[in-house]
């Protein structure tokens, strides 16, 4: 008899379901609408991360390319060939050529050389600018995606203390389980900003180190160009030297010897 009383009494109690597709169905349209749109912005955070960490990839192993083969030739447009026609290098490159053609129909040497120098910086800013494409949505998204859930939850709460004032009942029960909902659209704001701000800090540091690398280069051509392909960079020189004195430490000491009494001649 007593499980049968406890068995209908069960039965009679009103089972109250709480969840996310609960809450979302209690929120109505503008609960879903808050949802979409923390949707697309974590979409588009991704895709912009996934997008600008090749861009940046090809970029870093393109410069490779420009250490190994392009000073090794003897002027810029046949270093220029060896370049990919869609790399930044090779429109660096591009851009100081097309600046050298026109320096040479310059009368003054000084406003020559700030246009040049002026040409040059313009195409790594183009670059720079290219590259940065996209991270001001991750800024804006990593900034607004935990106010965006926060309207969620405040309006899922505000729906709950209506529908407990209407119940008439402030119990515990009442209370912990519509609220509890609400605040799932903060949680849900807050798992998209913090990939989001993630994503911009490391992108971010990845730009600026491939800015010095359009900077040295710029830099370099520059030098290049002004001392007529005599001054090449830092870092070739010293490969040269080393290699020369690498040849010199493996030749047979004949070879040497003949070398220097040649010299003395």
């Amino acid at each position: 008899m007593t499980f049968e009383l406890l068995a209908a009494a069960g039965e009679a109690a009103p089972q109250n379901s709480f969840g996310f597709m609960e809450a979302m169905e209690q929120g109505g349209i503008i609960a879903w609408s808050i949802l979409a749109v923390l949707v697309i912005m974590s979409v588009g955070s991704f895709y912009i991360l996934f997008t600008k960490l090749l861009e940046q990839r090809k970029v870093m192993s393109q410069y490779k390319a420009v250490r190994t083969n392009f000073w090794k030739a003897n002027s810029l447009r046949d270093g220029a060939t060896k370049l990919d026609k869609n790399s930044a290098w090779r429109q660096l490159v591009d851009d100081a050529i097309l600046a050298e053609d026109q320096h040479a129909k310059m009368t003054d040497k000084l406003e020559a050389h700030d246009w040049m120098h002026g040409s040059l910086a313009r195409s790594e800013d183009t670059i720079n600018s290219k590259l940065a494409g996209g991270l001001p949505f991750l800024a804006t998204v990593g900034a607004t995606a935990p106010f965006v859930g926060l309207l969620g939850t405040v309006i899922g709460i505000y729906r709950a203390l209506i529908n407990i004032g209407i119940a008439g009942s402030a119990s515990i029960d009442k209370v912990a389980g519509p609220v509890g909902e609400a605040l799932i659209m903060t949680a849900i704001g807050l798992l998209v900003a913090v990939p989001a701000v993630f994503a911009y800090n490391w992108l971010q540091g990845r730009n600026k180190r491939i800015a010095e690398m359009l900077g040295a280069f710029t830099t370099d051509l520059l030098a290049y160009i002004n001392s007529n392909g005599t001054v090449k960079p830092a870092a070739m020189t010293a490969t040269s030297t080393q290699q020369a004195a690498k040849a010199a430490r493996t030749a047979p000491a004949g070879a040497t010897t003949t070398t220097t009494t040649t010299v003395k001649k």
